[in-house]
């Protein structure tokens, strides 16, 4: 069974992957969101070629194939074109066997508890607080991350105290009764963290989110070893030997790869299986409602090490809710995985339609 094609359908905002291979069979993926046309280019010019003819039963040994092939291109863009690939095939491989992906992994098929996650920093803290609380009553969420700081704003709030005032309004408005999580985005220096930290910790925050900039693990250690808080981060990562190194310095308490960003869901569960052997949590990062919130709820019914709740994006985004014939839907704080062998979504035919196609294939 060997990979004959390799379709993209972009948007701008967002590309779904085909793969086909010689014996007819077919499965579905997904390149990162934003700027996925550059990363499209990516997938066809330096990816495709050495996926082509390949056994598409061998997923892992591929993606790890293609990175040392393209190993003179390191980072984001690549690994975002090897997610369209590697979860293609993951679809392919469970509708081939009948199977989801997650029952696949060894998981099954069941509800995901869920926290929402808000995007908005241009709103103020008063209406953030009565935001997630309207959410709460609707949707029955038990846990929701706002944001603090401003990203990658080196100790620059969006206005002055908007941090300190957010943190206690969300508490009041929510109750104790349910968990919340703090995202900085890589907004403070180690001393701002920490201070800022010891608020959180101060309205019972549980999950505090790249305190630091990303690529300062020892900027970001100091604030891990201060604080009882967990701190988290890894969203950004894509060398797996960063994340090892992540791990081993105990720079973060949860480590959380983004699916679509790392390079797939086999390089996802990689970095899974290291958090585990260092008995840590993976709680992945899925910032919008494409494919990848599909791709992480498999990917969390079936790793030993899933943190308590999963990401779940409580933004209204237009390109999103037209890419699927079906929708999510929170209920008592929870999501389905969709039903069906593969991920089990059909990405709306007028929606390919109006993509730009692209296509390698075989000669």
């Amino acid at each position: 069974m060997k990979i004959k094609s390799i379709e993209t359908f972009d948007s701008g905002y967002v590309c779904i992957v085909r793969v086909k291979t010689d014996d007819g069979q077919e499965g579905i993926g997904q390149i990162a969101p934003y700027h996925s046309n550059i990363s499209a280019l990516v997938l066809h010019q330096q990816i495709s070629r050495h996926a082509l003819g390949k056994d598409a039963d061998l997923i892992e040994e591929l993606g790890e194939l293609i990175i040392r092939a393209e190993h003179k291109y390191p980072g984001s863009y690549v690994c975002r074109a090897l997610g369209g690939l590697d979860t293609a095939l993951w679809d392919l491989k469970g509708k081939r066997l009948n199977k989801s992906v997650c029952e696949l992994l060894g998981g099954d098929r069941r509800p995901i508890d869920v926290y929402g996650s808000s995007m908005k920093r241009d709103i103020s803290p008063e209406d953030e607080a009565d935001r997630l609380k309207r959410l709460q009553d609707k949707h029955g969420y038990n846990a929701f991350k706002f944001r603090i700081g401003k990203s990658f704003g080196n100790d620059v709030d969006v206005f002055n105290g908007r941090t300190e005032q957010i943190i206690p309004a969300v508490r009041k408005a929510l109750g104790d009764n349910t968990l919340l999580y703090a995202d900085a985005n890589s907004g403070f220096t180690p001393a701002r963290a920490i201070e800022v930290g010891r608020l959180l910790e101060q309205h019972g925050i549980v999950h505090y989110e790249e305190p630091c900039p990303y690529p300062w693990l020892e900027w970001t250690k100091q604030v891990a070893d201060a604080l009882d808080v967990a701190v988290a981060g890894g969203e950004q990562d894509t060398d797996l030997a960063q994340f090892q190194r992540m791990i081993s310095m105990r720079a973060v308490d949860v480590v959380q790869p983004d699916i679509c960003y790392i390079g797939g869901l086999s390089r996802a569960l990689e970095v899974a299986r290291m958090a585990e052997e260092a008995g840590m949590a993976c709680t992945p990062h899925a910032a919008n409602l494409s494919m990848v919130t599909v791709f992480t709820m498999h990917m969390v019914a079936a790793i030993p090490n899933a943190g308590p709740f999963m990401e779940f994006c409580v933004e209204s985004i237009p390109w999103a809710e037209e890419l699927f014939t079906s929708s999510f839907e929170v209920r008592d704080g929870k999501v389905m995985i969709p039903d069906g062998p593969g991920w089990g979504v059909t990405v709306r035919p007028e929606w390919l339609e109006k993509a730009h196609y692209r296509i390698s294939q075989l000669q």
